[in-house]
C-alpha cells in the first residue's frame, strides 16, 4: 500500500470521504455488491478500511489502513483501526473467517505477498473478498486513462487525486492474482452500470463480471 506519509489518502481524507456523501447511489450499489459474499456471524477484518464506510456498513469490527488521517475517520465509526501495511499484517496465522480488501489493490506495492499475508491470518476455508473496478469496463478504462492528466471536470480531478498511482486491474487479471497465491476463486459479481455523477437510485448486482465497473470476487484459503 502507498507508503509515502504525503500521500493524497493523508492529505484530502475529508475529501475522500465526502465522495460517499456526493455519490449516496454508487455506494449503496458497492455495498450491497460486498454485502453478497460477507458470512453471517462471523470475524472479519477489513485492509485498507479507508475512513471505515464498508466496514461500519457492514458490520466488521476491525481494520488495517497506513493513512493516519483515514484511520482517525474510521474509528470515529466505531471501527478498531491499526496502523499497518498490507504486505505485513500484525495477526496471528489463523486469526479471522474471512478477510474483505475494497478498491485496495491498486494502491499495494507488493500484490503477491499481501495476498500470501490475508492466506495467512484466514483460517483454513476462510473467505476473501476482494472488491476491484474492473479496468476493462467503460469506467474502468476512463479512470485507467486520465489517472495523470490534468482535468476541468471537478469529479475527475478528485478521482485524479486519489488514484493517479494506482494500478488497475481486469477482472481476469486479478482473479489469475488471487488464484496463483493458493486461493480457490468460487464466485464475482458487479454493479455499476451507470455514471455515478448522475445515478438516481442505486444499480443493480448480477453474477458474474464483464459489464459493471465494479466488481466483487469471492474466493477461498485453499490450506
Amino acid at each position: 500500500m502507498i507508503k509515502n506519509g504525503n500521500s493524497p489518502f493523508n492529505k484530502y481524507s475529508l475529501e475522500y470521504d465526502k465522495w460517499f456523501d456526493e455519490h449516496p447511489f454508487a455506494f449503496q450499489s458497492e455495498l450491497q455488491a460486498v454485502r453478497c459474499f460477507i458470512p453471517e456471524q462471523r470475524i472479519g477484518v477489513e485492509i485498507g478500511v479507508g475512513t471505515g464506510r464498508f466496514a461500519s456498513g457492514l458490520n466488521i469490527p476491525i481494520g488495517i489502513e497506513p493513512s493516519e488521517s483515514m484511520a482517525s475517520i474510521a474509528r470515529s465509526r466505531g471501527i478498531e483501526v491499526l496502523k499497518a501495511f498490507a504486505e505485513e499484517l500484525p495477526f496471528d496465522d489463523n486469526s479471522f473467517d474471512y478477510a474483505l480488501m475494497v478498491t485496495t489493490l491498486c494502491f499495494v506495492e507488493v500484490p503477491g505477498k499481501a495476498l500470501i499475508e490475508v492466506m495467512r491470518i484466514l483460517k483454513p476455508g476462510g473467505n476473501f473478498i476482494l472488491g476491484i473496478i474492473d479496468r476493462e469496463t467503460q469506467l474502468g478504462r476512463i479512470y485507467e486513462s486520465r489517472r495523470g492528466e490534468a482535468s476541468t471536470d471537478e469529479s475527475m480531478k478528485s478521482s485524479n487525486k486519489f488514484y493517479h498511482d494506482a494500478k488497475f486491474y481486469s477482472t481476469e487479471e486479478a482473479i489469475k492474482l488471487v488464484n496463483g497465491t493458493g486461493f480457490v476463486y468460487r464466485q464475482a459479481c458487479q454493479t455499476i452500470f451507470s455514471d455515478p455523477d448522475k445515478m438516481t437510485a442505486p444499480d443493480p448486482v448480477h453474477d458474474g463480471y464483464g459489464e459493471g465497473a465494479f466488481v466483487v470476487i469471492n474466493s477461498v484459503n485453499s490450506s
